[in-house]
């Protein structure tokens, strides 16, 4: 599993997942995944549910357009990462979407400011454009300056 970033301890990120990588995730620690994709995207693993509970691990799908913010998916998807046995892959088709939502689940589990949210951002390259942190960015930090 090459392209896994990880955000925390607990919230590691890619895209989407093959059966043999998520034996490979089960092998390498993590208890839970994360599927943020829609049923009707490409490429979607249509039993990836299976897969990942014959290797153990517990399995969430929150489908989350890539390039629109739904806050009733948001917050089910943030309802299920916290009751989710950590560590926990997330992923979509690329990435962005698992990448977007890790570092808001991490933001709020740490408690990070603009300032090492950005950094996190920076580490894990991803932008702080994308729809879903952006619209967390503008609710949560709207009245902090990076420079604080």
């Amino acid at each position: 599993m090459s392209d896994v970033k990880k955000v925390s301890d607990n919230f590691s990120v890619s895209g989407q997942v093959t059966p043999e990588e998520l034996k490979q995730a089960a092998e390498e620690g993590f208890k839970s995944v994360l599927n943020l994709r829609t049923p009707n995207e490409q490429g979607v693993l249509a039993d990836e549910q299976e897969h990942a509970e014959k290797v153990g691990l517990d399995y969430a799908n929150v489908p989350l357009q890539s390039n629109s913010v739904d806050e009733e998916l948001v917050a089910q998807t943030l309802w299920e990462i916290d009751k989710l046995p950590k560590p926990v892959l997330f992923h979509c088709g690329a990435g962005l979407r698992a990448g977007a939502i890790a570092l808001i689940a991490t933001a709020i589990e740490e408690g990070l400011t603009l300032e090492q949210l950005t950094v996190k951002a920076q580490e894990i390259g991803l932008s702080l454009e994308q729809p879903h942190l952006q619209h967390f960015i503008q609710k949560t930090y709207e009245n902090e300056s990076v420079d604080d």
